[in-house]
This record gives C-alpha cells, structure tokens and sequence, in this order.
C-alpha cells in the first residue's frame, strides 16, 4: 500500500464564502474523496490550492489542532 500524498495541515475549518478549507485550501468534497481520488486528479487540485489560500477571507488562528492538543496534552500533565 501506498502513502497518499495530502496537502492536510490539520487546520481543518472551512470559509463559508468561499467554501475552502483555511488549512489546506481543498472543498469539503474533494477532502472526503481524498483517499479515492486519482493521482491525476489529487495532482491537479494540489496544482490549485495556492491561489485558493489567497482567496479566502480570513486566516485560520495561528494554533493548529495538532499543536493546540500537545499543548494541552502538557498542561494536563
């Protein structure tokens, strides 16, 4: 089995005006098709995701999901 390559950096909230995760700039269908997609077409939409990045309306926060559960995995502790 292979690894699938994905643009994912688990910043995972979509703009409602554009319909563009903030993280990694996907729809919401072509993530849930990720894992059955074609190269081809994975390829062709990692081609796009910069220019749709520049085109949604805010920022995600800078915390990602992965950093804000370490970090409250820590202070847990």
């Amino acid at each position: 089995m292979s690894i699938i390559e994905s643009p994912c950096i688990l910043v995972c909230a979509i703009d409602m005006k554009t319909g563009y995760c903030f993280g990694c700039g996907r729809t919401r269908e072509e993530i849930g098709a990720w894992s059955t997609s074609s190269p081809e077409v994975r390829r062709a939409i990692m081609a796009v995701l910069p220019s749709r990045l520049e085109t949604v309306e805010r920022r995600p926060r800078r915390e990602t999901r992965r950093s804000r559960m370490a970090r409250e995995r820590e202070e847990e502790a």
